[in-house]
């Protein structure tokens, strides 16, 4: 601090700071390491939500697995563009909304069902997201040793 505010609307009290450039560089360091750790972490969770996926459904309360096939379907796509990085975890496999909501009435062939919901993907999404939530969380604080 080197002397009063000039601006007008300033409280009395307020100091005006000439260490910007200062300010300014540690903003820069914070930011690089923010986002690259921001990466670690989707691509982190991200692999921890599909293995989870996969292992609540290999059985019972989740759907069986017959032959693995639907379990080996799941997949995570990570991508970072712009300082943004966007995990999709996810299968192409058509079963899967069926598998996770239920069914009930005819399908385009006319078949009938009763299906009843094997959640596997909402409760991997309440376990893993928490972590995640508060490990991205974690990367909004700076302390005077980043400097």
């Amino acid at each position: 601090m080197t002397g009063l505010n000039s601006h007008p609307n300033a409280h009395a009290a307020a100091g005006s700071y000439t260490n910007a450039p200062q300010i300014a560089a540690k903003l820069d360091r914070v930011g690089v390491r923010a986002a690259f750790r921001s990466n670690q972490l989707v691509r982190h969770h991200s692999m921890l939500l599909e293995t989870k996926i996969k292992a609540n459904a290999s059985g019972r309360p989740g759907p069986r697995a017959r032959t693995g096939d639907y379990r080996r379907s799941w997949t995570t796509r990570v991508t970072s563009q712009s300082g943004t990085t966007t995990a999709t975890v996810g299968t192409d496999k058509p079963q899967a909304r069926r598998l996770e909501y239920g069914f009930v009435g005819a399908d385009r062939i006319g078949r009938v069902f009763n299906q009843p919901p094997f959640p596997h993907v909402g409760p991997a999404v309440d376990e893993i997201g928490p972590a995640y939530y508060a490990a991205m969380r974690g990367l909004g604080g700076w302390s005077d040793d980043d400097a």
